[in-house]
C-alpha cells in the first residue's frame, strides 16, 4: 500500500470534461435536492430518463443508487428515495456514503456496450489502454472470469497515441468497421485529457453502440495524480470534500501521507519504505494494520501530536505501533510529540514504540521519564509482535 496519488470527482463532472475534450458524452443535469428533479428531467426532454447516485464509488446500480424512470413523477420520486440515502457497495465499505447529489440523464437506446479506460502501466512506465467489447456493470468479473477479453495496448511516451494504435484496439474489441473512425478520434481526444490534466485514471465504462449507430460514453471515471493537481486549479475545483475519508482529509492539512485501512493496529512511520515494511510485519505476525501513515523526515512535534489524533480518530484501531528510524527526522522530536498529543487527548488504546537512529537514546529517555504506560522495543520483530498481542487484550 502506498500514499494515496489520486483526487476522484464525480460522474456528472467526469461527463462534462470528457465533452470539453470532445469525447461524445451525455451531457445531463446534477441535482441536490428533489424538487428539482422533475424541472431538469422536463429540460433534458424525452420519455426515458436515468436516476443516478452521485459518490466516488462504482457498484451504485448494485446498491439501488440507479433507477430507470419512464415518467416525470418517478424521476421525482427515486431522486427523493436516493437523495439522502446511505449508499454501500464494495468500494465504499460497511459504512457507506450519503448520498447529496444524483444525475439526472436520459435513457439510451443500447445495441452493445463496451469498456474503454487508460491508465499507466507501471511496468512500463507508460500509459496504457485497456479495453473490451465486453463493457458494463460486470467488467470486473469478465477480468477474472474471462481475461481473454480484456485486450491492453501500452501507448510509448515517445510517440503518444497514434491513429494505428487506436484502430488496433478499435478492431480487436469488436467496433463495427463504420464506427472505428470515429472510435479513433474518441480515443485520441481521450488520450489528450489523460495527458493534459495529469490524469491517472480515464475510464469510460460503459461506451455504448446504440441503436441510432453512434458511439456514446453514458458513464466514465476520471482521477487524477494528485501530486500534479498544483498545476491545475480547474481540477482542484472539482474536489468534494464530502466524498473523501475525513481522516486523509485532516492529515493532509498537516502534509502527511495517510490512507485508512481496515485493520486494528494504528501505524505512525517516518518513510514509506519503512512504513510499508512494517505493514508487512504486522501482517505476518498475524495482526492488521489500520493504515499507512507517514509523517515524513521533518515532522515537528506538533505535527506527530495530530498524527496520534488521526489514529485515534479510527474508532477500530485497538493500539498504536510508532515505528521510528531517525535520519532527519530525530527520535527526541517523536518523543515529544507522542507526549504533547497525550497531553491534548486522551490515549485510551496501547501505545508500542521503537525508536532507532538520530537521538535515540535521548528520545528514549523522554519516554521513559514522561509517566506514560508505553510499550517499548529494540527489535522490530519484538515491536510487531507486541502491537499484536496488545491490540487482542
Amino acid at each position: 500500500m502506498a500514499p494515496r496519488e489520486k483526487m476522484k470527482i464525480h460522474e456528472y463532472q467526469a461527463k462534462e470534461l470528457l465533452l470539453k475534450y470532445g469525447v461524445n458524452s451525455q451531457k445531463g443535469i446534477c441535482i441536490d435536492d428533489k424538487s428539482k428533479a422533475r424541472a431538469a428531467a422536463e429540460s433534458l426532454g424525452g420519455s426515458l430518463f436515468v436516476v443516478k447516485a452521485q459518490i466516488h464509488s462504482g457498484g451504485r446500480g448494485k446498491a439501488g443508487g440507479v433507477k430507470l424512470a419512464r415518467t416525470l413523477a418517478e424521476v421525482e420520486k427515486y431522486a427523493g428515495e436516493i437523495l439522502g440515502m446511505c449508499m454501500i457497495t464494495k468500494q465504499t465499505g460497511a459504512e457507506g456514503r450519503i448520498v447529496k447529489k444524483v444525475l439526472i440523464d436520459n435513457g439510451i437506446n443500447i445495441d452493445k456496450e463496451y469498456y474503454l479506460s487508460i491508465t499507466m502501466d507501471n511496468g512500463s512506465a507508460s500509459p496504457v489502454i485497456i479495453a473490451s467489447g465486453a463493457g458494463g456493470t460486470e467488467i470486473e468479473d469478465t477480468a477474472k472470469t474471462n481475461p481473454e477479453l480484456i485486450i491492453q495496448q501500452v501507448i510509448p511516451p515517445q510517440t503518444g497515441l497514434k491513429d494505428y494504435h487506436a484502430r488496433e484496439v478499435a478492431k480487436k474489441i469488436g467496433i463495427p468497421a463504420p464506427l472505428i473512425k470515429d472510435f479513433s478520434a474518441m480515443l485520441k481526444n481521450m488520450y489528450r485529457l489523460y495527458i493534459d490534466k495529469d490524469c491517472s485514471l480515464v475510464e469510460i465504462n460503459p461506451l455504448v453502440l446504440t441503436k441510432e449507430g453512434s458511439l456514446l460514453a453514458i458513464d466514465a471515471k476520471i482521477n487524477f495524480d494528485d501530486n500534479a493537481i498544483f498545476r491545475h486549479e480547474d481540477i482542484r475545483a472539482l474536489r468534494d470534500i464530502n466524498e473523501e475519508d475525513p481522516k486523509e482529509t485532516e492529515a493532509a492539512s498537516y502534509d502527511l501521507n495517510y490512507v485508512a485501512l481496515d485493520g486494528e493496529i494504528g501505524c505512525m512511520v517516518n518513510g514509506a519504505g519503512l512504513a510499508m515494511a512494517t505493514m508487512d510485519i504486522i501482517k505476518a505476525k498475524g495482526g492488521r494494520p489500520a493504515n499507512f501513515l507517514d509523517v515524513g523526515g521533518s515532522a515537528s512535534a506538533e505535527k506527530v501530536a495530530a498524527a496520534f489524533k488521526i489514529l485515534l480518530s479510527d474508532k477500530k484501531v485497538k493500539a498504536i505501533f510508532v515505528n521510528i528510524f531517525g535520519g532527519i527526522m530525530k527520535c527526541d522530536v517523536i518523543a515529544e510529540g507522542i507526549i504533547k498529543a497525550a497531553s491534548e487527548i486522551n490515549i485510551p488504546v496501547p501505545v508500542v514504540v521503537r525508536l532507532d537512529g538520530t537521538n535515540v537514546d535521548k528520545g528514549k529517555e523522554i519516554l521513559k521519564n514522561s509517566g506514560l504506560a508505553i510499550l517499548a522495543a529494540d527489535t522490530l520483530s519484538r515491536a510487531a509482535e507486541l502491537s499484536v498481542e496488545r491490540s487482542r487484550a
